[in-house]
């Protein structure tokens, strides 16, 4: 299928969804590009963009669909960066490295794209390439990509429970009952699900049946378990502070999901 170019016009829209995305603001972004693909329905440039608001929408599913109808974009290079994104947060670790190399083939300095290999060879248990790749993506650009807090194990674990003992009175006695686990990172079966999995990025995760599921003949000794991912909190924190705080954050939103709390529970007790 033929498309027609966009108009000067149209791409100076089109730059205006993307600085929207850019700065988080998805809503206005979905608003500006659904005008322009009342327009021009399916076109691969728009599509590209579609592709992007929904994978920070968190429907890669849907990004990767959309991608279907955007092979023939004017920039191939994001295509396949936004594909490889896409079947990433679809645990396709394998694919995800194919077409984030596909984009590196086309432009060599794509930032976005060395990280992306860094973070799936670190699912593929590939860790010195995964090294080189992160250090690659900070020197083509340091402010979008700095380099993951360094600690040993041993001092993590320190901030671990250091984390803990400030943690409010309240969630410090409801992980009197469950253990706070360290592993590198999240295991597969741990993400999967029936339908979109969890994100491979996630920082905790609470494993086990809430309280509000509990029966006096489920076992005593097995309520459940927190999981902090050690590899995802250093990506995400760039201080010990940072770090500090984000630990304790995420504890206190896994115990969010123990007492029974969905999303919308834990933003408005701002345990999001």
């Amino acid at each position: 299928m033929e498309y027609d170019t966009l108009t000067e016009s149209e791409w100076d829209e089109l730059q205006e969804v993307w600085d929207l995305l850019e700065d988080g603001r998805l809503e206005p972004a979905r608003t500006e590009l659904s005008r322009l693909l009342s327009r021009r329905p399916h076109h691969p440039d728009l599509e590209i963009v579609e592709a992007a608001l929904l994978l920070e929408e968190g429907q890669p599913r849907q990004a990767l669909e959309a991608l279907g109808q955007a092979e023939r974009s004017a920039d191939p290079a994001v295509f396949f960066h936004l594909r490889g994104l896409a079947r990433h947060d679809l645990l396709d670790f394998a694919g995800a490295r194919k077409d984030a190399e596909q984009a590196l083939a086309i432009r060599p300095d794509m930032a976005e794209a060395h990280d992306l290999i860094s973070r799936v060879l670190e699912h593929l248990g590939e860790w010195e390439l995964a090294q080189t790749y992160m250090e690659s993506a900070n020197a083509i650009d340091s402010e979008r990509y700095p380099l993951p807090l360094e600690l040993s194990d041993e001092e993590f674990d320190r901030h671990v429970e250091q984390s803990l003992r400030e943690l409010p009175a309240p969630v410090r006695k409801e992980l009197d009952q469950i253990p706070v686990l360290v592993e590198p990172l999240p295991r597969r079966e741990a993400l999967e699900g029936e339908g979109t999995p969890l994100a491979p990025d996630l920082l905790g995760l609470f494993v086990g049946r809430h309280l509000l599921e509990r029966s006096q003949n489920d076992p005593a000794d097995a309520p459940g378990v927190i999981y902090l991912f050690r590899r995802n909190l250093l990506r995400a924190c760039h201080t010990p502070e940072e770090l500090a705080r984000e630990i304790r954050i995420t504890v206190q939103h896994e115990v969010g999901h123990l007492l029974g709390l969905d999303e919308d529970d834990l933003e408005r007790w701002g345990l999001a």
